[in-house]
């Protein structure tokens, strides 16, 4: 239902017009399932009906599985450079499209520009970075033998094959493509199911990626409900890659370890910021309104807890809530918004629940707290709480919107000791003038990723290191080796030379122990053979 009125629907229907001419740019178009029902994709910008796309079913999702194994074959032993050169051209089809891709992500998330434009650019660096990294990756190693000179030892990299990618609404770009381009540098063909919130943005990345020169059934989109799609989709591949909930990355990681098939997941978040007595005041307010605030709060690696050393909390703490309050909540696609609405207005009254439970409870509103009614329909604004208790929903559970508590703190050991009070241990980021007690702290927080003077971008774009989350975090690793790898079989190939393994004809059981005994006592002694 759209939920424009007279007086705004002359500008939400020019949205609506750059979003239909987005997707004609970028030759979008559904799956064709066997028995199609449709579903209905309205934008979180506008309101308006997007599309309707196939409800796909069990089956669809076992013959995409058949169209892809068949051409994973052909594609596992396409040499590297003809992949890199794929990915290459996706990485250029992604900048060349840039604006058509803004608006897209835009008209069917509702973020703000500058997020969307943090999708553009994550997606081509990540293109790039494979591209140019997968042979050295996946090259084949040499490792010690068991004989010197005899034993010649070396360690391969096949392919799982396929690989099932399930994607959330909150970055459709990012999330739909990074995953699926480290799956097909390895050699493997991808089926993605994205969120029946952003399936749009999903197909534009199948499209880019056909027109960059890849077949197009290595690179599959099912869309319809996860929780019909899901369970067929980890029964249908050999490995699987899960963005959400760490509820749900629960389950699907049960179902994937009952077939023993490897599954990898990025989950929820609690993420904690640390404010240093001897922090930067004019690098920390910017810093944490950014690193709390980004895409509306929702981001698994954005921060929801605010540590601040009591000597700077009079300074620190109004002039957070002042920037907070300052930042602009709008549906546009321009440059202008700080912020957009939230996904829709069944998250905004969760976020919204959890800010009223607080305040009920005796928590204090710094800034925001409300809903913002220009930025229909799910804008809410900027929330900063103070005295949040143990009692408050919005102490321990993730809220993945634009609110965050603030605790003061008496120094490093109490701010360690709150930052790792959590079950959750993604990100975390910590400001101080002193690199090398930020690098100190850094290490004590149980966190997959921590960054120094920097809330999240830092470490997130630091593509050649491993990107995921401690505890109910996460499995597994993106980015970096462990990103590519993980889509792959270690094989072992040992060749032995002259002499057998084995006791030489002749030679009784017991004489040939003593002498393996007696090899293994000069190795140890021999340089190099002692590590």
């Amino acid at each position: 239902m759209d939920d424009r009125s007279d007086a705004d629907a002359p500008g939400l229907a020019a949205l609506d017009e750059r979003g239909r001419r987005a997707l004609e740019s970028l030759a979008v178009s559904g799956p064709s399932p066997e028995a199609p029902t449709a579903f209905d994709v309205r934008s979180s910008l506008t309101g308006s009906l997007i599309g309707s796309l196939p409800r796909q079913t069990a089956a669809d999702v076992a013959a995409a599985a058949a169209r892809a194994r068949t051409a994973q074959r052909e594609w596992a032993a396409t040499p590297m450079p003809r992949r890199s050169r794929i990915l290459k051209a996706f990485h250029d089809l992604v900048l060349a499209e840039r604006r058509a891709l803004l608006d897209l992500v835009q008209w069917e998330s509702g973020k703000a520009r500058a997020d969307a434009f943090e999708e553009v650019a994550d997606v081509a660096m990540t293109a790039r970075y494979y591209a140019n990294t997968a042979a050295r990756h996946l090259a084949d190693r040499r490792r010690r033998g068991l004989v010197p000179a005899l034993t010649r030892t070396v360690e391969h990299r096949q392919p799982k094959g396929v690989v099932g990618v399930i994607a959330p609404w909150n970055y459709p770009l990012t999330l739909a493509a990074s995953d699926a381009l480290a799956a097909l540098a390895a050699g493997n063909a991808v089926i993605l199911k994205p969120d029946s919130q952003t399936p749009h943005t999903a197909l534009a990345v199948r499209s880019l990626l056909v027109r960059a020169g890849l077949d197009h059934r290595l690179f599959q989109v099912v869309t319809g409900k996860g929780a019909e799609l899901g369970p067929p989709l980890v029964e249908a591949c050999d490995c699987l890659m899960f963005t959400g909930s760490s509820a749900t990355g629960a389950q699907v990681a049960s179902q994937a370890g009952a077939r023993l098939v490897a599954a990898s997941a990025e989950l929820g978040g609690k993420n904690p910021l640390i404010v240093c007595q001897d922090a930067d005041l004019g690098r920390a307010v910017p810093g944490a309104l950014k690193a709390c605030f980004s895409n509306s709060g929702q981001l698994c690696v954005s921060v929801e807890r605010v540590y601040v050393h009591e000597r700077v909390w009079d300074r620190f703490v109004p002039a957070f809530a002042r920037a907070a309050g300052k930042l602009r909540v709008a549906r546009t696609m321009d440059w202008e918004a700080d912020m957009g609405p939230l996904i829709d207005p069944g998250h905004l009254a969760k976020v919204d629940a959890h800010v009223c439970d607080a305040l009920g409870k005796g928590a204090r509103l710094l800034a925001g707290g409300h809903a913002v009614a220009q930025a229909c329909p799910a804008g809410y604004a900027p929330t900063i709480l103070a005295g949040v208790t143990e009692d408050m929903d919005v102490f321990a559970e993730e809220t993945f919107g634009p609110v965050v508590a603030v605790y003061p703190v008496s120094g490093e050991d109490e701010a360690v000791r709150l930052a790792n009070a959590t079950a959750y241990g993604l990100n975390a980021s910590v400001w101080t003038r002193d690199a090398r007690r930020g690098v100190r702290i850094a290490k004590r927080i149980h966190a997959g990723t921590v960054n120094v003077n920097e809330g999240y971008a830092a470490a997130w774009a630091s593509l050649d290191a491993p990107m995921g989350g401690m505890k109910a975090s996460g499995l597994g690793r993106r980015h970096g080796a462990e990103g590519i790898l993980k889509y792959t079989e270690a094989q072992t190939i040992a060749v032995q030379r002259l002499v057998n393994l084995q006791a030489p004809r002749g030679m009784g059981q017991e004489t040939w122990a003593r002498a393996l005994v007696s090899y293994l006592e000069v190795l140890r002694r021999l340089p190099g053979f002692d590590r």
